[in-house]
């Protein structure tokens, strides 16, 4: 269903006049309970807050804030009035419900990538959007009326804002990156298969293999078996696809590969870079320092999956390369889960803007 097939926005009560309404479809994912913590500690405008998922999860206890609550069911009386509705459940879950959440009258922010190819969609990426505006004059996109927005995927939005940010130091002549994928992309199951994989390594048992169809445990791989999906393949081809459409085409795209890592949380990337003029290793990372990135320094823990969990900063070290003298190696450490549930609740604020206070139009 299209926007122009969608029915009239049903009237809807007034909420507080300074709150929206809204639901988290996935609130059992992984991604789910990140953008709850992230929607509570950011102080978002919510006068009301809905767990919603599929059946397996229904009742489970959670919270919102001080207040205990259940899961309930994705149903359309669940969505009536409902402003904002974030879907952090898979691909499939996603495509076959948001219709529920469109016929409601509710803007959308995805975060399962499902409709990035519907009509009305735009990948958002805030951060990027603000960088843009800040350093090149680049306004954001106009709101002129609520949108579905889709958030970027986080490996983009930490490549996008390194790049952007390396062009201060000087002309970038060319990028490569290998990024390292962490099992958490694939959600609870992805997690789960790690760690089984691993225990019964250890004991000399068979392994789990319906997530990836290969062994993760203590393992690199740069595809997976033939019953995996997505394939790194078409991870790869996203990340591209969104680092091009959030940068507007400001910076180059890196030859890029990515690699199935044997860990449970955050991105790292290992990313060379050429300059033009030469500069130093200081003057690049002073580039790169700023809102949203943590250079640390040689006396420092070089940034890794595990300090970066949790975090909301992106985790930088620089050096230069050995041979070439105007190349450097940027190594970086992002929580995937906690950027992608940033990034959903800074688009849900940009949508929000236009919004009548507690009424979508």
């Amino acid at each position: 269903m299209t926007a122009k097939d969608s029915p009239a926005t049903p009237e809807r009560p007034p909420a507080h006049r300074d709150f929206y309404r809204v639901a988290i479809v996935g609130a059992s994912t992984l991604k789910g309970k990140e953008l709850k913590e992230v929607l509570e500690d950011s102080n978002f405008p919510a006068v009301d807050v809905k767990l919603l998922d599929d059946e397996e999860s229904l009742g489970q206890l959670d919270s919102v804030g001080e207040e205990a609550t259940f899961i309930q069911s994705l149903l359309p009386e669940n969505l009536e009035h409902t402003d904002l509705v974030f879907f952090a459940s898979n691909e499939a879950f996603t495509r076959k419900n948001w219709g529920l959440a469109q016929n409601a009258g509710s803007v959308i922010v995805d975060l399962s990538y499902a409709l990035e190819r519907e009509a009305g969609a735009r990948v958002r990426a805030p951060w990027l959007e603000r960088e843009l505006e800040s350093a090149l004059g680049v306004p954001p996109p106009a709101e002129l009326e609520p949108r579905l927005a889709v958030v970027a995927h986080p490996a983009a939005v930490v490549l996008a804002l390194l790049l952007l940010r390396a062009q201060r130091a000087g002309k970038v002549t060319r990028v490569v990156c290998t990024a390292f994928q962490p099992a958490s992309e694939h959600g609870r199951r992805g997690m789960d298969e790690l760690h089984q994989q691993t225990v019964n390594l250890l004991s000399f048992h068979n392994m789990p293999k319906d997530v990836f169809d290969s062994q993760v445990a203590f393992n690199l791989l740069a595809r997976y078996g033939e019953k995996s999906l997505p394939a790194l393949e078409m991870v790869e081809k996203r990340i591209v696809e969104h680092l091009r459409h959030i940068t507007h085409g400001r910076t180059g795209v890196p030859a890029l590969t990515l690699v199935q890592a044997p860990i449970f949380h955050a991105h790292v990337f290992s990313l060379y870079i050429e300059l033009e003029p030469r500069v130093s290793s200081g003057e690049l990372g002073q580039a790169l320092a700023g809102e949203h990135v943590t250079v640390t320094g040689l006396a420092e823990d070089s940034p890794s999956n595990i300090n970066a969990a949790g975090q909301d900063s992106i985790l930088v070290s620089v050096r230069r390369d050995a041979v070439h003298e105007n190349g450097f190696w940027i190594w970086a450490a992002a929580d995937n889960l906690r950027i992608a549930a940033i990034t959903a609740v800074d688009c849900a604020r940009a949508l929000a803007r236009t919004l009548p206070k507690g009424t979508v139009q």
